[in-house]
């Protein structure tokens, strides 16, 4: 049977909420080092290869669960303000205040409530000064029209089961001009009816993810231009990690 929309939020919620919990309790122990599961190259902290050390708090790039590096490919600018969908810990907030510098600002927007929590400790840790986290979620972002300049998001997209929604709010966000960059999951051919009543499957970024056609027609359909889709790395039998960048 097809879980409700509900149930799937449950799903991703929860799944979200164990990671920061692990993060919190254990893996920034000096003496922890291990404790999170390896991720394949280019998943998680692993894609951000020019970290330097002690350049971010170590729970916010072990609580990284992405499937890219959007900050990489945003080509942010110095005053810009930005919206990062599906924060997390706020690894790719962290970076793209830095760009942005003193005179930009970087919103981080999640739903989980344990995630936020971690988000603003590593905020702080990190002394960050031009960033916000709210609570909310991306088909309904808490933020008046065109009030950013550039979105990004970490493979949180295909986690939503409304994805018109979110990126006719992203849109919505936007100012004229402004620009959509995002790494996120595509499909190599449409999940089945089995993996979509798979909860695990939707936790696991497979089963709410669209094909690349299905990704351009959403945004077309929201009002975005130049939208193109640059697949970098095959993840599992199904499913790619690609880059996403739009025009508003």
């Amino acid at each position: 049977m097809t879980p409700t929309a509900e149930e799937i939020k449950e799903a991703v919620r929860d799944r979200y909420a164990g990671a920061a919990r692990r993060v919190a309790a254990s893996c920034c122990a000096p003496a922890a080092a291990d404790c999170c599961s390896a991720e394949p190259a280019g998943f998680g902290a692993s894609a951000y290869t020019d970290l330097a050390p002690g350049e971010v708090p170590d729970a916010a790039r072990l609580a990284s669960l992405g499937c890219g590096n959007p900050t990489a490919i945003a080509g942010l600018k110095p005053g810009e303000r930005v919206l990062d969908l599906g924060s997390g810990g706020g690894l790719d907030v962290f970076l793209a205040a830095r760009q942005v510098g003193p005179t930009g600002f970087v919103y981080g927007l999640d739903m989980t409530d344990e995630m936020l929590a971690l988000a603003r400790a590593n905020q702080v840790a990190a002394g960050v000064k031009n960033a916000e986290f709210r609570k909310g979620e991306i088909e309904a972002v808490p933020l008046p029209d065109a009030s950013v300049d550039v979105i990004i998001s970490n493979c949180v997209i295909n986690l939503s089961t409304d994805k018109p929604a979110v990126f006719r709010e992203a849109h919505r966000v936007l100012a004229p001009g402004g620009r959509l960059a995002v790494s996120d999951i595509v499909v190599l051919r449409p999940p089945s009816a089995e993996e979509r009543a798979d909860l695990a499957s939707w936790a696991g970024c497979v089963a709410g993810a669209l094909t690349v056609d299905e990704y351009l027609a959403g945004l077309a359909s929201a009002g975005f231009k130049e939208a193109t889709v640059t697949p970098t790395h095959a993840y599992g039998p199904t499913a790619a990690s690609a880059l996403i960048t739009a025009t508003a």
